[in-house]
């Protein structure tokens, strides 16, 4: 690994339309209100992408997107980040897809129309491109169901090619956590599931259980855990990295500069102990604005803000 490997971001393509403060989740036949609204990048493939470049990462992505508003919004967003779109093209024959957030001061729900996030598949990713990064890293493996048939296979290139590997699986919205992301993440270095997704994962009720079926003798798992921090079983021994006191406004996306603040610190050969806590700070910083980019975490201030706590 190297500081300054090129970082291939592999995703899906989404805006944000994030409805903050809502007065109450809303229940069919009712209207709620929200204190605030904003139109921000989403996607947890954008979120991480864009927080790693904002830490001063080299970082490529590639997803499909239609050609249209939304589309271009995500485009600009992506461009002014640093981050580099020249294998982006946008189709009319695609939608971009959309996210509403939903947030209350204590948790988020989240409504999405995948549009052409479903349609990227491992087949998409050029050999060239994988030939020019040292860390291929993919998000949202449910909601990318044309990845996710070969996930796999994109990962067993990737280490053909040299480059070391991250999957994040998110949310499964049809809750039926197959297996099969099992089987994908086994080809990965690092695993980075959240408490909920891994006890659904594993169908195990126990956070220890959990990351103890995972361990294959490769891949290494953290756990993200919100406001209680992250828990890794890392050389046999448990780890548990607090999370940082920030003063919360909007917690969507966390859970991505989480990932960008930790792969940030292993790719710099960083010990294990300190890449949980980059991930815990880059993820609490992410929270001081609205959506999962506006006020993602710089190198100095992740820095400052660990120096914080012993």
């Amino acid at each position: 690994m190297t500081s300054r490997a090129r970082i291939l971001v592999i995703g899906e393509i989404n805006v944000d339309f994030v409805f903050k403060g809502c007065h109450a989740f809303p229940a069919p036949g009712h209207e709620v209100l929200a204190d605030d609204f904003l139109m921000t990048p989403g996607s947890s493939s954008m979120i991480c992408a864009m927080g790693l470049a904002r830490l001063g990462n080299p970082v490529s992505f590639h997803g499909l997107l239609g050609a249209d508003a939304s589309g271009d919004f995500c485009l600009r967003a992506l461009r002014d980040a640093g981050v580099d779109v020249s294998s982006l093209r946008p189709d009319a024959a695609l939608r971009t897809g959309v996210t509403a957030s939903l947030s209350t001061p204590h948790d988020r729900a989240l409504v999405t129309f995948p549009g052409a996030m479903s349609e990227l598949h491992a087949d998409d990713v050029a050999d060239e491109w994988l030939q020019r990064a040292g860390h291929l890293h993919v998000s949202s493996y449910y909601l990318q169901k044309g990845l996710r048939a070969s996930c796999r296979e994109l990962f067993a290139r990737a280490k053909a090619a040299g480059l070391s590997t991250s999957l994040d699986p998110g949310f499964d919205p049809a809750q039926q956590w197959g297996s099969d992301v099992l089987e994908a993440s086994s080809s990965v270095d690092i695993f980075l599931p959240n408490e909920k997704e891994l006890l659904a994962i594993t169908a195990c009720s126990d956070l220890h259980a959990a990351l103890r079926f995972v361990q294959n003798g490769h891949t290494r798992t953290v756990v993200k855990r919100g406001q209680q921090g992250c828990t890794s079983l890392h050389d046999g021994e448990w780890l548990d990295v607090p999370a940082y006191a920030i003063d919360a406004i909007d917690t969507t996306g966390a859970g991505d500069s989480f990932d960008a603040g930790f792969l940030h610190a292993w790719l710099r050969d960083k010990p294990w102990a300190d890449c949980m806590r980059w991930g815990s700070a880059c993820g609490s910083l992410s929270t001081r604005g609205m959506g999962g980019t506006t006020r993602q975490a710089t190198a100095d201030e992740a820095q400052a803000l660990m120096r914080t706590t012993p």
